[in-house]
């Protein structure tokens, strides 16, 4: 997942909203959102099929979302190195990190969510980050909240960091601007409201430094945005909104379509 939108206003019927968007190697398999973890049958999510973890996890019953982004840092050793997609199960399920050897993992930013709001974990490699974030919309890339200057002296790197940039400095005053949707009901357009558009790309070309739903050519091989999903979470419950073909507004489906707790 490369770019998490976190909307929280504690006034509203539908305080916590959250958007994230994963990118993927095209040809690495994953499963679309369901309950895939019998250990933990409350839990919501697609499920990467070669690590068995997940980028989003949704518990319908806290009500909790949690998502990870890769980070930037130093790297884990290769031996004994743990999967990050067990972090947003974890972190679902339990609303924190608990006991974790933290260098079994490369580096991530994990968001959990919650009626009272969103945390943020952020992990380099060498020290571990949190921050609470508080009203208002946050957005958080590969190089952190609301991204960060170009640094890196590698030209893969400083270009990628370029574009999470402008890609924030596109989205975010529309973000800002559209109407914040409350999710409950009804379709997936009907329930996001002008975030939909906006979420589903903004109307920009696949190959656009700002994209938010982008498509790259390298090397190693296909790599570009593979799904979208959008939770509410409210004191009635969850919406929960997927699409693995972001661009055509007729691909979303509600994976929870009403804002009700999954033990009703």
């Amino acid at each position: 997942m490369c770019t998490a939108v976190v909307g929280f206003d504690p006034s509203s019927p539908v305080p916590l909203l959250l958007a994230g968007v994963r990118d993927e190697f095209a040809d690495r398999p994953w499963a679309p959102p369901g309950a895939h973890w019998p250990d933990r049958p409350a839990l919501l999510g697609g499920r990467d099929l070669r690590a068995g973890g997940t980028w989003l996890a949704v518990d319908p019953d806290a009500p909790r979302v949690a998502c990870v982004l890769n980070g930037r840092g130093r790297l884990a050793p290769e031996e004994g190195r743990a999967s990050r997609g067990e972090l947003p199960l974890r972190a679902a399920a339990d609303g924190g990190l608990g006991d974790l050897d933290l260098a079994r993992f490369d580096p991530f930013h994990l968001v959990c969510a919650g009626l009272g709001g969103a945390l943020l974990w952020s992990w380099d490699g060498h020290e571990l980050a949190e921050r609470k974030l508080g009203p208002g919309l946050h957005m958080i890339v590969n190089t952190g909240l609301e991204g960060g200057p170009a640094t890196s002296v590698d030209p893969w790197e400083r270009e990628s960091e370029v574009q999470m940039t402008e890609r924030i400095a596109f989205f975010r005053p529309r973000l800002t601007a559209a109407r914040r949707p409350e999710p409950r009901t009804g379709t997936t357009a009907g329930a996001w409201g002008e975030w939909l558009p906006l979420l589903d790309g903004g109307g920009l070309d696949r190959a656009d430094r700002r994209a938010l739903v982008l498509t790259r050519r390298y090397e190693a091989g296909l790599w570009g945005t593979s799904s979208v999903s959008l939770v509410a979470l409210s004191p009635q419950g969850v919406r929960y909104d997927f699409t693995a073909a972001p661009g055509d507004p007729r691909a979303w489906t509600a994976v929870l379509p009403a804002a009700e707790r999954g033990d009703k």
